[in-house]
């Protein structure tokens, strides 16, 4: 027996997970998507934690800080796969199978990922707030300076760029979802998930759940930036490219190269 799904068993089993979640309860669906956002809060906390606390070596290296982000950050998703928990930008591309299978409405499809989308929202606002800000990981240099300069580079670039660079961002992160499915045991599914995420935040591209952690955790520590200049300049530029990237580049394509003949 083979130690790891075919891109056919992967499609399929992305495909189920979307279905399972399809009939949770509203209740049941509100808590894993809130864990989810919290789960990739965490991920971004510990990149700050971390990658924050090392000023000397990003301005002599800062190829290499970007890389200790990036190693860093995965530990979100592995967590949010392996507890089944909940992300928007993941269900672009996982409920994008079903509708293409004709199994859910567009009316469906929408709804699901406006709920998640919102739940993740609460979730990573209970890092960012309550675990981050709230119990002073923030209060001091070189943290609260290295995330408000890393904000700031969010919110304060084209937006344009924000939304490609978000469509770059999702096609990565679902592709770590999708290569979750092909291992059979926790650390070739943990491997498979890390690869394109770690590229992704390397790269610096645009995670609009994410960015609900690092952007607000920025505003409640004092940071130059509004809400409005966060929603406008990053989280719907953000949030529109992740869609297209999640729903086009992985769902879209391999429901095409696996799904569409069996259909």
């Amino acid at each position: 027996m083979a130690h790891y799904n075919k891109p056919y068993e992967m499609t399929q089993e992305f495909a189920a997970s979307s279905v399972y979640k399809n009939s949770l309860s509203l209740t049941k669906f509100g808590i894993i998507s809130i864990l989810g956002g919290a789960f990739i809060a965490f991920g971004g906390l510990l990149t700050v934690m971390v990658a924050g606390g090392m000023p000397g070596i990003g301005e002599a290296n800062p190829g290499i800080l970007k890389f200790i982000a990036g190693a860093l950050f995965p530990i979100g998703l592995i967590m949010v796969s392996l507890t089944g928990a909940d992300l928007f930008t993941s269900n672009c591309a996982g409920f994008t199978y079903l509708i293409l299978q004709k199994q859910i409405k567009l009316y469906g499809f929408l709804k699901i990922l406006l709920l998640s989308y919102l739940f993740n929202f609460v979730g990573t606002q209970i890092i960012a707030f309550l675990l981050s800000y709230d119990v002073g990981l923030l209060d001091h240099d070189p943290w609260k300076s290295y995330l408000h300069h890393y904000a700031e580079h969010k919110v304060f670039q084209d937006w344009t760029t924000v939304f490609v660079k978000a469509i770059g961002a999702n096609w990565l992160v679902c592709l770590g979802m999708f290569m979750g499915y092909a291992s059979k045991d926790i650390i070739g599914k943990c491997i498979g998930i890390w690869i394109p995420v770690m590229l992704f935040v390397t790269l610096g591209y645009e995670h609009s759940i994410a960015n609900m952690f690092f952007i607000p955790a920025s505003i409640y520590s004092g940071a130059h930036i509004s809400w409005t200049e966060f929603i406008v300049n990053n989280l719907i530029p953000a949030t529109l490219g992740n869609f297209i990237g999640g729903m086009l580049m992985v769902g879209s394509t391999y429901w095409y190269l696996h799904l569409k003949d069996k259909q």
